[in-house]
């Protein structure tokens, strides 16, 4: 093992040999004694070395250049001065790589770069504690979106990811060569997951990437992301939107947790006890009286997702009961009232991060609903025929992982919490 243990285990560990491995963060060379600060993914560590006091050998190996990588054995003994009030007292060191180039970013953050630049050799910015600590975070949530709902009876499904047809109805899909047939990457498992709910996996759960070809270049959105989707038989609306809010508030709750990673980050999360509904309507009344002027069938803009925050007050509050004609063909009109449908949106500290609605579940109700949109039903007879063979009303919604990830870290741009970013321009790394 080039290990025996990582920098925060260690550090309870005065006056017992260890054996850690990392990079050298910082060094400072006063000739007869060396200071290195060793870096892993959970900490940093002072190495430091004196002449007389470890071999000459030792001493000349911790003459290194930052982010050269090694590894040192030797006691842990206390320091109050020392990053953690602890250090390493070396009694090997092993040389394992070094830099053989000047380094395009400094990952230790004293020297700044652009976010693209960044993002060219990610690889080298990762190493930086502020954005490892966005992917520890970032794996936090998904992890806990996997536990809770598996723990409230929810089956994990894997859809496929090359399909025949656009899964949402829309155009805006990337073609893939697949043989001699026609194929996309699926913009969403919203079928699919539909499927297996009539196949009688009636809750299922999909951590899925998804992409979508849309020529947009923004700070929210990406061409490829990750969705954490739900999908409920003999359920409603209301039915969903309850699953949609406790999920929601345990993943934050988990987030909310990593106290060292926020602090790191600058930002604090804080968990509410419930996440209030708003309709449509009492949304749009509220936004007129504060000087919009919107017609009541429109779609929020993103800055007007924000002032909605602004004028509520609250990090986290569900817009429901939406215009049918606004939503995607598959939304369930009201019955009362069927200019209204069954879906909702979940609002993160002024951004949508979830999506959904109750689903049309009869055939003849679907066809209409495409027919009122221009739309040929003979375009869709492969996802209305999956209705035909005894479907249960059921529900369903969809968090975006990264859009969720973004608010928590309280980051300003999506690119911050993809670890490769795929957007109109960025192919490469």
């Amino acid at each position: 093992m080039m290990r025996t243990d990582y920098i925060d285990s260690a550090k309870k560990k005065v006056g017992e040999g260890v054996t850690l491995a990392g990079w050298v963060h910082e060094i400072r060379d006063i000739g007869k004694l060396i200071f290195i600060q060793l870096r892993d993914k959970t900490g940093i560590m002072q190495v430091i070395a004196k002449k007389g006091v470890v071999p000459d050998e030792v001493l000349e190996k911790m003459k290194r250049n930052k982010e050269d990588v090694i590894s040192v054995t030797g006691k842990i003994a206390e320091n109050k001065v020392a990053p953690g009030g602890v250090e390493i007292v070396p009694s090997e060191v092993k040389v394992l790589s070094v830099v053989e180039k000047k380094l395009p970013i400094d990952p230790t953050g004293v020297v700044e770069s652009d976010l693209d630049t960044r993002l060219n050799y990610r690889y080298l910015d990762l190493r930086k504690p502020e954005v490892a600590a966005i992917f520890r975070i970032k794996s936090a949530i998904i992890q806990e979106f996997r536990k809770k709902t598996m723990g409230m009876g929810f089956q994990e499904v894997h859809p496929t990811h090359i399909v025949a047809a656009a899964t949402e109805g829309g155009t805006e899909v990337f073609p893939v060569e697949y043989f001699e047939q026609k194929a996309f990457l699926a913009q969403s498992p919203q079928l699919y997951k539909q499927l297996a709910v009539v196949g009688g996996i009636d809750k299922v759960m999909i951590t899925s990437p998804v992409w979508r070809a849309e020529k947009h270049h923004t700070t929210t959105h990406l061409n490829e992301v990750i969705q954490m989707d739900v999908e409920m038989g003999f359920a409603d609306d209301n039915d969903a939107m309850d699953v949609l809010s406790e999920v929601t508030l345990s993943v934050l709750g988990e987030a909310a947790k990593m106290k060292e990673e926020l602090a790191l980050l600058k930002t604090e999360i804080n968990v509410p006890s419930e996440i209030k509904r708003y309709t449509y309507t009492e949304i749009v009344d509220r936004l007129n009286s504060e000087g919009e002027n919107l017609e009541w069938g429109e779609d929020f803009s993103k800055e007007q997702e924000k002032k909605i925050y602004g004028i509520l007050g609250e990090d986290l509050f569900i817009i429901h009961d939406w215009p049918t004609m606004s939503r995607a063909f598959y939304s369930m009109p009201r019955e009362d009232k069927p200019e209204v449908c069954k879906a909702y949106d979940l609002l993160y500290k002024g951004l949508e991060i979830s999506s959904g609605a109750q689903r049309i579940h009869i055939p003849e109700m679907l066809e209409e609903q495409l027919r009122k949109r221009g739309l040929d039903p003979a375009n869709f007879q492969f996802y209305i025929d999956a209705f035909r063979v005894g479907a249960p009303p059921h529900s369903g919604w969809s968090i975006g992982l990264e859009r969720i990830t973004m608010k928590a870290t309280g980051m300003q741009n999506i690119r911050e919490c993809m670890m490769f970013p795929r957007d109109r321009t960025r192919v490469h790394p």
